[in-house]
């Protein structure tokens, strides 16, 4: 018996014919431009949303991937994979069944009712003299290792699309709140306009022009509420949850994601490990080499060990051999299926070559877009602090006397632009900071 363990794996892998995998070579920078030569370690595990210190995030962040309806479908393709691969290798090459049978049968040629009992024990083996099995588990685990990977690009993408809806909507809570600032104050501008008329010291003109301007502002706090629902509704979906609950999660006020100071971008060849979508192309590749070999093993015989034992009636009997297949008549068929599958196995390398190259685009743009939107955030914030301080002086300017209402409704409508331009820089700018992180893989998990 231990002989036949030890002769079975032999068997099974005397000769595997086709290429064996190896990843191809690719050519890429020692560094990322506008960055140094410094290699990350394994960055998957990372829980990068934490570094927003948002409590609220990171909350609905750990919710969501325990119940992602997407992240759960991937998980499930993984354990499809994984059940391919148990029934490859040892599992395909033998097979065998027991059947046993109870008949009774009668008639008028027969005396009474006969009852027959028959049991037959059979098996095969498949010889895998030019690695047909070998290359077909090797297959199967390349399409495991390319479902797992698959899951993490799936929960990179669903970290992005919940990150991107959480920014949103405190966007549009801050701007909302912006408008009703505006709105008070704008009140106050229109009562002294109606005060000043009815003294006869401003005219009907400058009355409508400042109620127009405050109707305005009211009708942006309905639109930036709706917004702000649209990017919760999307946060219970992503969450797989009810809406109401993150409602009540949401409502409560809070200031708008800030970019954290610190990250790390690692150089290109740590794209090969960390990047999921790259994994998975490469595994796609190892795949599609082993099914090359799975195909040039066709051209060849086959030869399969197979054998029964049976007893019906009280008659025992057995068979043993081996059984040859030689493809004589279809060998112009199975070269064109080897030729196919060869083509598959380049198709397979550019698309992970193509995979390499927009790993490392998306990281170069993401740094780019990065370090400019925190230029550009920063200096919108002093342009809006600036007018925020040049239109309490026109208020006060205008109570005095001093300036006309035209200056001040104009020095109005230029605070809140630059006010909303610094609301909006700051929430590109902090979804451009998840965007990296992504671009580089981290936070995949497992």
């Amino acid at each position: 018996m231990k002989k036949a363990l030890v002769i079975l794996p032999l068997l099974l892998a005397a000769c595997a014919v086709g290429p064996d995998y190896q990843r191809p070579d690719v050519s890429l920078s020692d560094r990322f431009i506008g960055a140094n030569a410094a290699a990350v370690a394994d960055v998957a595990q990372q829980r990068w949303w934490q570094d927003y210190n948002d409590p609220l995030l990171s909350t609905l962040v750990e919710q969501g991937l325990s119940q992602s309806l997407d992240v759960l479908t991937a998980i499930e393709r993984i354990q499809q994979a994984r059940a391919n691969a148990k029934a490859t290798g040892l599992s395909a090459a033998v097979s065998g069944s027991l059947d046993v049978a109870n008949v009774r049968q009668g008639g008028d040629a027969i005396d009474g009712v006969q009852v027959i009992d028959s049991q037959q024990l059979s098996a095969a083996l498949v010889v895998d003299l030019f690695g047909r099995v070998q290359r077909g588990r090797e297959a199967a685990l390349a399409d495991l290792v390319a479902a797992k990977a698959e899951s993490q690009t799936v929960r990179l993408a669903w970290l992005a699309e919940l990150v991107s809806a959480y920014a949103d909507a405190r966007y549009y809570q801050a701007v909302k709140k912006l408008a009703e600032n505006t709105i008070a104050a704008r009140e106050q501008t229109a009562a002294i306009i109606r005060l000043q008329f009815e003294a006869g010291a401003s005219t009907q003109f400058e009355v409508a022009t400042a109620e127009a301007l405050l109707a305005t502002a009211k009708a942006d706090v309905p639109r930036y509420q709706a917004l702000f629902s649209a990017n919760v509704f999307s946060i219970a979906t992503l969450l797989n949850t009810s809406a109401t609950e993150v409602f009540a999660q949401m409502e409560a006020p809070s200031e708008q994601l800030e970019t954290p100071a610190i990250y790390e971008l690692g150089v290109p060849a740590d794209l090969l490990r960390n990047r999921p979508d790259v994994r998975s192309a490469e595994a796609d590749l190892a795949a599609a080499v082993a099914n090359v070999g799975v195909a040039q093993a066709a051209l060849y015989p086959a030869i399969s060990l197979s054998g029964t034992v049976g007893a019906s009636d009280g008659l025992e009997s057995w068979t043993f051999g081996p059984q040859l297949s030689l493809p004589i008549f279809n060998q112009v068929a199975l070269r064109a299926n080897r030729d196919a599958a060869e083509s598959i196995a380049a198709q397979a390398e550019l698309q992970w070559r193509a995979a390499v190259l927009k790993a490392v685009e998306d990281v170069q743009i993401g740094q780019s877009n990065l370090e400019h939107y925190t230029a550009r955030s920063t200096a919108l914030q002093q342009a809006a602090e600036s007018y925020q301080q040049a239109l309490a002086m026109a208020q006060e300017n205008f109570r005095a006397g001093a300036i006309t209402l035209l200056d001040l409704l104009d020095t109005d409508r230029n605070a809140l632009a630059a006010s909303l331009s610094a609301a909006s820089a700051i929430n590109d700018n902090a979804k451009a900071w998840a965007v990296l992180k992504i671009a580089i893989g981290a936070g995949a998990g497992e």
